[in-house]
């Protein structure tokens, strides 16, 4: 092998296909509707949300986590095909987020994670640990 073989091949570190491609669609959605349903639950993240104050807009977030979560996870771009660039630190920016906020975040999200069959372990933890790194870049208030 040539060494520019080797510096022009791409590099595949674990499974070739997408998180979105192993999680699948379905797994997705089935997950986000469990992490809702504990967000919605959860003193410290409902009252964040808008679904709160209106029940009717958890089905409105949820559809805009997924089209986001979609193209994080190597899906089509949903989320910017329908709204544009994510801007996810500016758009939660008016919402006071502290490390607590951002803990309590992940511990619904890995419940959700636990409570859908559909998910592998390796998958449900690889996104684990993706979205732990953005729970913590969206803390924008000290604890």
């Amino acid at each position: 092998m040539t060494s520019d073989r080797l510096t022009s091949a791409p590099l595949t570190l674990g499974s070739p296909q997408s998180l979105y491609e192993r999680i699948g669609a379905e797994g997705l959605h089935a997950l986000l509707e469990h992490f809702y349903a504990r967000v919605a639950r959860d003193p410290l993240l409902a009252p964040l949300f808008p679904g709160s104050r209106d029940s009717s807009l958890w089905a409105t977030t949820l559809e805009k986590q997924e089209a986001f979560l979609t193209g994080f996870l190597g899906g089509p771009p949903l989320y910017h095909q329908r709204y544009g660039h994510p801007r996810l630190r500016a758009r939660h920016l008016p919402f006071p987020i502290t490390p607590a906020h951002a803990g309590a975040w992940l511990a619904c999200m890995r419940a959700a994670l636990n409570e859908t069959p559909q998910i592998d372990a390796a998958s449900a933890d690889e996104l684990h640990q993706a979205l732990s790194r953005v729970a913590v870049h969206m803390v924008n208030q000290p604890g």
